[in-house]
């Protein structure tokens, strides 16, 4: 997903940019279905910070003004999708840990869906809670450098004052780190100083990472994108250190 950072970037095979694309646009509804209904139906982002986000999240993905606005129209009816925010761990062959967010209208299909993924790439569903103390969750916010007018030491110095702990400078894109509890204060500071981020959300950060001989590493990769084309897994995160040599075999693989 768009602002993950160079441990969960996985390069995708020959072929699945359209693929990737449609999950994204899928992803970024469901935020915004979400994200209004847990605001009592509230259809209005200039008073639902949550559909804020959202509405920013899906411009990140190039969604279609159009698009955005059917689903901010459809979430706020009586009509709207029903989904329910789920939450797995478990762990992949070679100990690797796995922390999967889902969005779901049928928790018994997600349930199935999941352990089932988790059975098919030898590895196994655990019980929740049992893995969670291996992530820390952190406000993370893209920002593509093309579009900012400052200079980064004077962003970043403003940025501590709101709660920034972490910068990282990639190509392209310079990503704040926030804890858990200043995601909204740096979305006001962030608002404040006119800058739209290309993508805001809470992630879960490894605290440590394992790093996997090449081979072994691919299985894992395998896994992460067999959960990534379910349709109900919003997110995937892993402990799986993404190594040079990872990097260059799966884009020799993707070419």
């Amino acid at each position: 997903m768009a602002g993950h950072s160079k441990w969960a970037n996985i390069k995708h095979r020959k072929g699945a940019q359209d693929k990737k694309r449609a999950k994204q646009f899928t992803r970024v509804i469901k935020e915004i279905t979400v994200a209004i209904k847990e605001n009592n139906q509230n259809g209005d982002p200039e008073t639902n910070p949550a559909l804020r986000n959202a509405i920013q999240n899906a411009k990140g993905v190039n969604m279609p003004k159009d698009t955005i606005e059917r689903a901010i129209k459809k979430a706020s009816g009586a009509d709207a999708d029903s989904y329910e925010k789920m939450t797995f761990e478990g762990y992949g062959p070679y100990g690797i840990a796995f922390y999967v967010e889902c969005t779901t209208d049928n928790t018994n299909r997600t349930v199935a869906s999941v352990r089932s993924i988790f059975t098919k790439h030898n590895g196994s569903l655990g019980t929740n809670g049992s893995l969670e103390f291996l992530f820390d969750r952190k406000g993370v916010f893209t920002l593509k450098k093309e579009n900012l007018d400052w200079d980064l030491e004077e962003l970043q110095l403003e940025l501590i004052e709101a709660g920034a702990t972490k910068f990282e400078n990639e190509d392209g894109f310079f990503v704040i780190y926030t804890d858990f509890t200043d995601f909204g204060k740096m979305s006001e500071k962030l608002e404040s100083l006119k800058i739209e981020p290309h993508n805001a959300e809470l992630q879960r950060i490894p605290l440590n990472t394992e790093t996997l001989a090449v081979e072994q590493a691919k299985q894992i990769v395998n896994l992460i994108e067999a959960f990534e084309d379910d349709d109900d897994v919003q997110d995937v995160y892993h402990n799986l250190e993404m190594t040079d040599e990872l990097e260059v075999a799966l884009e020799e693989e993707a070419s």
